[in-house]
């Protein structure tokens, strides 16, 4: 089953177009990473499927029109965190996650015993168990980062929009935050977007890259058939080498000029 189904999307700001004619299907448990250069659309494709900003095309959400969802219906379906989401000041972290859990709640409702059960389980599998008491502001950046996919995966979606879930974070935060959202994802047949800046972290977790540039796909594709010197150099006006780790995995590698 697809999770996600997109065709011609487009996103404008005014008269100027963000987002235009995007078409991609992520098949159910797959990860797609959505990469491209500094303002070419990705951050926004994201919040158009969540429907933070209006978009016009189809969305569809297992199979479902995403424009037909209230916003709590497509709150339950989709879980989303933006690239610099609000830390509110004041919350400890297992307040915080059970935000993750507000979709589900009713009107005047207040949280369950399965709401609790939902946070606890989560703070546990991110190993933030033991902070869970800790207020937000105390945190380093891995564990906000760690956080703020707890708050997600809280939601109990089975698609998670992650708009640079790295940001901030130095090589091997990054690496093990991408590492237990690969074992979710393997573990829970969860489907996960992600837009990443770092091409070598896109192309060693996600599935399928979808390049733009000015807001439109240039290349869609496994890693592989994306991320060619020859592209890069076109679209990011960089200068690489596309090499292989003992594991077969690629790498982007800057390449020194003369």
């Amino acid at each position: 089953m697809t999770a996600l189904r997109l065709r011609g999307v487009r996103v404008g700001y005014g008269r100027r177009t963000v987002v235009r004619d995007v078409s991609v299907d992520v098949p159910d448990g797959g990860w797609l990473a959505v990469i491209g250069p500094n303002g070419a659309g990705k951050s926004t494709l994201l919040k158009a499927v969540v429907g933070v900003v209006r978009a016009e095309g189809e969305i569809l959400v297992h199979g479902i029109a995403a424009g037909s969802l209230t916003p709590r219906a497509r709150a339950r379906e989709v879980g989303y965190a933006p690239q610099s989401p609000a830390l509110p000041d004041g919350l400890t972290v297992t307040d915080y996650v059970l935000l993750g859990r507000t979709p589900h709640l009713g009107p005047l409702a207040r949280e369950s015993a399965l709401d609790m059960f939902v946070v606890e389980e989560v703070l546990a599998r991110l190993d933030l168990d033991g902070l869970a008491g800790r207020p937000l502001r105390t945190l380093s950046g891995g564990e906000r980062q760690r956080a703020v996919l707890a708050r997600v995966l809280a939601q109990r979606t089975r698609l998670l929009l992650l708009d640079e879930p790295t940001t901030g974070l130095d090589i091997g935060h990054a690496q093990a935050l991408l590492e237990r959202l690969d074992r979710l994802r393997r573990e829970d047949g969860i489907t996960v977007v992600t837009t990443l800046h770092d091409l070598t972290f896109a192309a060693q977790y996600a599935d399928r890259l979808l390049l733009l540039d000015g807001g439109a796909v240039v290349a869609a594709g496994t890693p592989a058939e994306v991320l060619t010197p020859e592209r890069l150099a076109h679209h990011y006006d960089a200068a690489t080498e596309i090499l292989t780790t003992a594991g077969g995995h690629p790498v982007v590698a800057p390449r020194r000029g003369a």
